[in-house]
């Protein structure tokens, strides 16, 4: 008889491999710890081996989970794409994505076919912007679904994105001679990964200036492609012209970024639909 692996205990899998702990994915599932260490066990036991291991006081995915993680959302996103083939070719209506800029890449295209292909009597609206922006906006019901960056943990939570931060300079380097203090270039406040990199640098009593404010993202592009200055995003950045600042540079450690997927309690099954299609089509980066 070939065993098969429930999709719920999937999920708590995927939950603990994005998030790095039982109590974080136990928030994304909605179970307690003790509920996720038993669905992990009852996972275990079809599996045959181990899928988690000690590393000091951490709890990791032991190679066999690793494996299995693969799997699992491979898994997942044909359940969901299954499910929404005949629950969603009929429905109608507008559903709002508001989305932060750092997720406009190949991934997000990709994710809005998926869910079109499913819901062509659906419209999407796409507002991409600045967290803080969105926030209100998601906040005054003007967006059903936002992806932005995490203030605390919300009830209304489908998912947590945690994808390390790094900093970034032009690929052939700051342009001319350039000594302390080091020159930043940043998104005009409120921002995270602002503060995030002013911050470290003070922390470290690390000199620097900030030679370059901007609106948005592209304008933080030509900074730091014209070796201007230097910034601080994720790995989703990374684009001609741009990559990660050398170890040379002796910058200050960083913490994750964490981004949230959210969708109103009352949210109808179409808005709830694309939330799980973004879960599947944007998993975390180193």
């Amino acid at each position: 008889m070939i065993k098969q692996f429930n999709p719920v205990l999937l999920r708590t899998l995927v939950a603990f491999a994005d998030t790095g702990t039982l109590s974080r994915a136990a928030d994304i599932v909605g179970r307690t710890s003790s509920a996720v260490t038993a669905q992990i066990q009852r996972l275990e036991h079809v599996a045959g081996v181990p899928l988690l291991e000690a590393s000091g006081r951490k709890r990791v995915l032991t190679y066999a989970g690793e494996r299995l993680v693969g799997h699992a959302r491979r898994i997942l996103t044909a359940n969901h794409e299954a499910w929404l083939s005949i629950s969603g070719t009929e429905a109608e209506g507008r559903v709002v994505l508001g989305i932060t800029q750092d997720f406009t890449g190949s991934a997000l295209p990709a994710a809005v076919k998926s869910f079109a292909r499913t819901h062509g009597h659906m419209r999407i609206d796409l507002r991409v912007g600045r967290s803080v922006e969105l926030f209100d906006d998601f906040t005054a019901g003007r967006i059903d679904v936002l992806v932005a960056m995490r203030r605390s943990i919300e009830p209304d939570e489908t998912a947590v994105i945690r994808e390390p931060m790094h900093w970034f300079t032009a690929t052939d380097g700051l342009a001319g001679v350039i000594s302390s203090p080091l020159p930043i270039a940043v998104l005009e406040s409120p921002c995270e990964f602002r503060d995030t990199a002013l911050r470290s640098l003070d922390a470290a009593g690390y000199p620097f200036h900030i030679a370059t404010s901007s609106q948005s993202l592209a304008g933080l592009s030509v900074a730091v492609r014209a070796g201007v200055a230097i910034t601080v995003r994720t790995s989703r950045w990374i684009q001609d012209g741009i990559a990660i600042a050398p170890k040379e540079l002796k910058l200050p450690k960083l913490p994750d970024a964490e981004f949230s997927i959210r969708i109103h309690a009352d949210a109808a099954d179409p808005t709830r639909h694309l939330a799980d299609v973004l879960v599947s089509s944007l998993p975390p980066l180193n």
